[in-house]
Formats: C-alpha cells, structure tokens, sequence
C-alpha cells in the first residue's frame, strides 16, 4: 500500500488518451529516472473517433502547459478559432438566433448586469449588451490579430479542429517531447491483484504489462472499467434524447470562403445540426432522437440543410457516417487503481462541445492529484467520483435548459423536452429561482464549474426567459451598469475596426507564424 505510485498504463489512443498522457507528462517528469513512466497501448485494429471538433478556451491553455507551439498546432490539426455557438430556429423556428460567447459579461466579477439589461430586452439582445463577441462573430472576425503572441487574445476563443489530425499531432509531441513510451497491440486480458486492482494487461505481441494506475480510454468499449469492472451506467436518455448523429465533411466553395467563429447549432425537427468552419471544409452533422424521427428522414433534413453549401448533386453523393450515441455516464469514475477519461467514462451529446473539456478537466485533476501511493489512491479517487459526479449533473442541466425554454410546436421532439417529467428537479428548482433574481455567483456551488453562472445567462435570456425585477437597485450600482454598457459599446466599436476576419488570420498564420511568447 505504501509502495511508490511510478508507473501509469494509458488503454486507449484518440484525442482522450493522447491528451490525457500529455497532461501528465507535462506536470511531472516522465523521461527522468526519478519521474512517472508512462505508456499507452492502442490496438491498430480499433479505429480511434475523436469525441468532436470543438474545444474550450480552456485548451490553450492545455496546448501552452505541454510545450506546444500554437502556430504549429493550428497548422497541422487543420484548426480554426472558435468563440462560442450560435443557435438558430431553438425557439420558434422562425430564423431567429442568438449567441453563447465564451466571454464573460463585462464586468461580471463586479456586477450581475443582467437585471440592468431586462428593461431593454425588446431593443437589444443580453449578449451583445454586455459583452463584445456576439458583434464579432455576426461578422465573422478572428478574436487576434497576427501580431497577437500565440495562446493571447483579443477576444478569448477555443478552437474548431480536425479531431484525427489532432490525435496524430498530440501523439508525435508527446512521443517525441514529453517521452510517452507507445506500444501497438491487442489487450486480449486483463489481470487482477489479490485486492482486485488491476495488477497487469495481457497483449498480443508484448505479453503482460504491468503498472500502479491503469486509466481507461477505450472510449464507449470502456474495456477496464465497465467490462473488467462492471461499473454500471447511468442513462440520461429520458433527459436529454440524442441518441444518434448523422456526420459529413462539407468541401468550401474556394479556398477564400469565409470560416465561421463561432460553432453554428441549428435546430431540426428531432434534433439539431452543428456546423464547424475549418481552414480546409465544414463538419456538418445532425443529432437526433431515434424515438421521434428515423434514420432516413434525418439524413433527408441533412441532406437539405446541405444542399445550400454544395449543391443537389453532390449533396446527394456526400459520404454520411452513422454515428450511434448512449448519452448517459458511468456510476463512479475511478474505481480501485483504474480511472475512466473520455468516452469510456461518459458522453451525452455534441452540444456545447464539453466532451474534450471533460477529458482536460480529468487529466488535470489525475496529475495534479496523482497519489503517490496505493494507500492515498482511494482517497483521491473517492474526491475525483464526488467532483465529476457533480460535472456531469451541471452539465446535464445545463444542455437541457436549451431545450426546456422552447416555444415550438411543430413536433413532439420540441414538445417532449418541455414536459416536466424530462426535466431534472434541480433544473426545475433553479428555473423557478430565476423568475426572481437573475443567475449570479451563488448560483456557483463549486469551483471550476463546468458551466458558470454567466453561461446560464447568456441561454436563459437567449431564449427570450424573463426575470421580474427584484428589489430596487443602489443608484450608484445603476451608475456603474450604465458605464459597463456604455465601455462594452466603445470597446466593440474598436475590435470590429482592429480585427481580420478569420480566414484572413488563418493565411497570415500559415505565412509567416503567430510571435512566441
């Protein structure tokens, strides 16, 4: 129990695995003889499917920590700029939109600006009232200019990315740089200790490998985990409905068309189609409900939202993937000396894009937490199941408020998700509370939520919700409301005259490079 946690077993490659091996590389000192030794083994026989194509701010930040140069990563990854998603036809379906930035409102750490900006709601929408980047992305604007150092920002941003060029990129840097060792080859078995950890794994062509931590990234195979440990799984199906997707690459008309900064999700009649702009195409897909519309009348709703962008024929004879999802996660996360990342541990639906999220916040927490020993091991893993837990209700509440705030009736999808029996108690709760007083800091129970409160504004008033006014405000806090609206004013005045668009980003950057930190 008290012998030196040193060697930790990555199953599983892709995005997950690959970022998960970086993330602990990078904070501790693999390649040294006093530091943790790390492989991953991935079978060549299981095709690695990224978990999406859109990241969160938070990734920069990642890509910074494991050493990798920004320019290098947007070039070979195929990666553009993302600054949040903008819904389209979720409400009446009448054309209608609005935007989730991923910039706070301005001087939210100051004041709640929400209920200042209520009495104005018919004239101008919450986001472009407090905050500059819905302008940007109606113009389609880069969130930096090329003189901006890698990972900094005008405007903070994410990005869109190829997800298999991304985990071909990750595992060359982590291989090359961070001494991750690499092993290809089957898992045909998986052996336990007298304890019943994991004591080793039996491959095809390497035998029995051994280690202190096995984490399990096999994605919805979920191998360690759920086969080895029989962890059950959690169905979110009766809450969020999505249990399939339709995916296409989308060629661009010319090599100068226009690449979108913001993720577009535009609603369908059983579900909705995400849009992402790359340099080199668009990743269209539609994710449904298999119970309120079929496989082939999905594809005909894609098909048509399509045929636009590339025209009927080709349209016709686009290659359209299948791609089955089981939205839900599993009970516990980490059990004994084995922990789930990725797919393996859970996923729900594309929206929001927090599935990458999910896997840098679990690396991070493994290698900032890492025990080290057995003896501390069920202590950390006992915080890590009590912290995800909550990550995954915030983020189930969170993606079903898209929904619950619709006032479609064209059919029994739109019609479903607004029934009280699909939706969570603890959304219900807090809907009822945010007729009163709009979403704040204590609606915040925990640190690095998933989710904070200014997203839930930015969906809440998006969907046209209304908060009554509460109890009359300091004069002096009018005052600064005014002064925050009136700054964010100025201040998107200035962006939209300073930035380049971003495909016009994108050229410069291939050309010459973003300036090193």
């Amino acid at each position: 129990m008290n012998k030196p946690l040193k060697k930790i077993v990555i199953v599983g490659g892709g995005s997950a695995g690959w970022l998960t091996a970086g993330i602990i590389a990078a904070e501790h000192a693999t390649g040294q003889d006093s530091g943790i030794e790390i492989t991953l083994i991935e079978s060549a026989d299981v095709a690695t499917m990224g978990v999406g194509e859109g990241t969160w701010p938070s990734m920069r930040g990642t890509l910074k920590k494991m050493g990798i140069s920004e320019t290098e990563f947007l070039i070979e990854c195929d990666a553009s700029f993302k600054q949040g998603s903008k819904f389209t036809n979720w409400i009446t379906n009448t054309d209608e939109c609005y935007y989730h930035p991923f910039t706070l409102p301005h001087g939210f750490n100051e004041i709640n600006l929400s209920p200042y900006w209520q009495p104005f709601r018919d004239k101008i929408s919450f986001a472009d009232a407090v905050c500059e980047q819905s302008h940007l992305g109606a113009h389609g604007l880069a969130p930096k200019q090329i003189t901006t150092a890698e990972y900094s920002f005008a405007a903070n941003y994410g990005y869109h990315l190829d997800s298999a060029k991304f985990g071909r990129f990750l595992r060359k840097h982590c291989t090359e740089k961070l001494h991750v060792k690499h092993i290809i080859d089957h898992v045909s078995k998986i052996n336990s200790a007298k304890n019943e950890d994991i004591a080793s794994i039996t491959t095809t062509k390497h035998g029995d490998i051994s280690a202190d931590l096995f984490i399990d990234c096999t994605g919805s195979a979920s191998i360690l985990l759920a086969k080895h440990y029989n962890i059950p799984f959690i169905s979110k199906k009766h809450i969020l409905f999505n249990d399939s997707a339709l995916a296409v690459h989308v060629p661009h008309e010319n090599e100068n068309s226009p690449i979108a900064s913001f993720t577009s999700s535009t609603a369908q009649t059983a579900g909705w189609i995400w849009d992402i702009g790359l340099p080199s195409r668009r990743g269209v897909g539609y994710t449904y409900s298999s119970a309120h519309i079929s496989d082939t009348k999905a594809e005909e709703e894609l098909i048509e939202y399509i045929t636009p962008l590339m025209g009927k024929k080709s349209a016709n004879a686009a290659t359209i993937r299948k791609i089955v999802l089981n939205p839900g996660h599993r009970e516990k996360f980490w059990h004994k000396n084995c922990v789930a990342v990725g797919m393996s541990a859970g996923f729900i639906e594309p929206l929001e894009a927090s599935a990458l999220a999910l896997v840098e916040l679990s690396a991070k927490m493994i290698s900032e937490q890492l025990p080290l020993n057995r003896q501390a091991m069920d202590i950390v893993a006992k915080r890590f199941n009590s912290k995800f837990l909550h990550r995954w209700d915030n983020i189930i509440d969170f993606l079903k408020l898209h929904y619950v705030l619709n006032k479609r009736t064209d059919s029994d999808y739109w019609c479903d998700n607004k029934n009280a029996t699909h939706i969570p108690e603890s959304l219900q709760e807090q809907l009822a509370l945010w007729q009163y007083q709009a979403p704040y800091k204590y609606d915040a129970i925990h640190t690095e939520e998933m989710f904070p409160p200014a997203s839930f504004q930015f969906v809440l008033y998006g969907m046209g919700f209304v908060t009554q006014a509460s109890h009359k405000k300091r004069t002096d806090q009018s005052a600064k409301a005014d002064a925050l609206f009136n700054e964010n004013v100025q201040r998107t005045k200035q962006l939209l005259s300073a930035l380049p668009t971003n495909r016009e980003l994108i050229n410069k950057i291939k050309k010459y490079g973003l300036p090193k930190i």
